[in-house]
């Protein structure tokens, strides 16, 4: 039999057991008792309710047998006391009665009787009683240090997920240190990043670098899945992507010593290369990269598995670029296609994730590229900072304020005439 100490997890014998008989018949408290003993429990006594009640919070008895009719307080409101007052361990409760009438057993069974025993008791039948009465005490109290251990465990779970949670914010705030930059301008172009984790930290990256006096690389990538593995991951690609010709791999030193990029499809063979024979990693993931001459508005892009790149001309005319292309790090020989482009005054490329034009309403179903474009056409007169978060917002209403997937997005604005204001 299992000890009434929360944290034991023991078996004991039920000579360890207490039971408290209450009657005002003393003949019939000592009967009892000299039978209980013999069947080596330990007995305690008292002659009415209100002294059981005082015994009851001081020892706490295992199991209660109690005469159903006494003076002042009868043995059916000593049972619904007894039951009152328990909270953290079960006590066994036979009532001792001369009747048998159905009604009065339902009355008793109401009050939070486990048992009956008709007077005059049996040796044989109070023991039987006793030995049903182990059986559900032992259940009950194998139940209450299992759901001990359960809370003691949870509680460190807690703990646990506590400090992971302390973890996950600082890598947020790491991660999005990634991106140095979120606005550049270059001559009349004006160049603005957004990310935005769904979770702590998330798998997309943007952000843009300077490769000489007229041309700057961006780019935006996505990387497959969610989580530490993902983030880790654009952690390796901003390093590839950042500081000088000596880290980035999208620069070189030409042989007159001059800044220069490789070209766009070049980077994107080079980084697929790497991620199947060198990191050797089960993830992919996709990407748009783009070399942009500010001075003519030459713009050269790759596009890599990663939604279509939206450029908005001055107009109003948005045009879908790119053809799609294969994720890096899936096939070994994969062939990626440049696309070349010149960006006018007032013109805008806008480059999203799929985090963006994945967004599902209550129906699930997806904004789309149309639903996209139909933002752009709303915000026309918005830029920079004001036009992302637009967008932002108008994807969270449509999704009724849902989100599944990391946002991010480049911003690629050349000013109206000259350097004028926008519109």
């Amino acid at each position: 039999m299992m000890i009434l100490d929360p944290q034991a997890t023991t078996t004991i014998p039920h000579s360890m057991r207490l039971v408290l008989l209450v009657d005002d018949s003393r003949a019939q408290r000592r009967t009892l008792a000299v039978q209980l003993l013999r069947a080596g429990y330990q007995v305690v006594e008292a002659a009415s309710g209100d002294e059981a009640m005082r015994i009851c919070l001081e020892r706490r008895p295992d199991i209660v047998i109690s005469d159903w009719m006494m003076p002042g307080q009868s043995g059916l409101e000593f049972c619904r006391r007894f039951r009152e007052m328990q909270s953290d361990r079960y006590g066994y409760f036979i009532l001792l009665t001369s009747r048998n009438d159905k009604k009065d057993i339902a009355q008793g069974l109401r009050a939070g009787a486990d048992e009956f025993l008709t007077k005059p008791v049996s040796g044989a039948e109070l023991l039987a009683r006793l030995s049903a009465s182990e059986r559900i005490l032992r259940m009950e109290e194998s139940l209450r240090s299992a759901n001990t251990q359960l809370s003691a465990t949870l509680a460190q779970l807690r703990e646990t997920q506590a400090a992971i949670d302390r973890d996950l914010r600082e890598a947020q705030r790491l991660q999005q240190g990634l991106v140095r930059e979120r606005h550049g301008r270059y001559g009349d172009f004006d160049l603005s990043l957004l990310m935005r984790p769904a979770g702590h930290i998330g798998g997309d990256l943007v952000g843009f670098f300077p490769i000489n006096a007229r041309r700057v690389g961006l780019f935006a990538l996505d990387v497959a899945g969610h989580g530490v593995a993902s983030a880790l991951l654009c952690a390796r690609l901003a390093a590839l992507l950042s500081g000088g010709t000596d880290q980035n791999i999208a620069l070189r030193i030409t042989d007159l010593g001059l800044y220069d990029a490789r070209p766009p499809t070049e980077v994107l063979r080079h980084l697929n290369t790497l991620m199947i024979e060198e990191l050797r990693t089960e993830s992919y993931f996709t990407m748009v990269y783009a070399d942009l001459d500010f001075l003519t508005g030459q713009l050269r892009l790759v596009q890599a598995g990663h939604p279509h790149p939206v450029l908005q001309r001055a107009d109003g005319r948005i045009e879908r670029i790119g053809g799609g292309g294969l994720p890096v790090g899936v096939f070994p020989d994969a062939a990626y296609d440049e696309v070349q482009l010149a960006l006018g005054p007032g013109d805008r490329l806008f480059i999203s994730s799929d985090g963006l034009t994945e967004s599902e309403n209550a129906r699930g179903e997806p904004l789309g590229e149309e639903g996209l474009n139909a933002i752009l056409r709303t915000n026309a007169t918005l830029r920079g900072d004001a036009l992302l978060e637009s967008i932002c917002w108008s994807a969270a209403h449509y999704a009724g304020g849902r989100r599944g997937d990391d946002i991010s997005a480049v911003l690629v604005e050349r000013q109206k005439n000259g350097g004028g204001p926008w519109g």
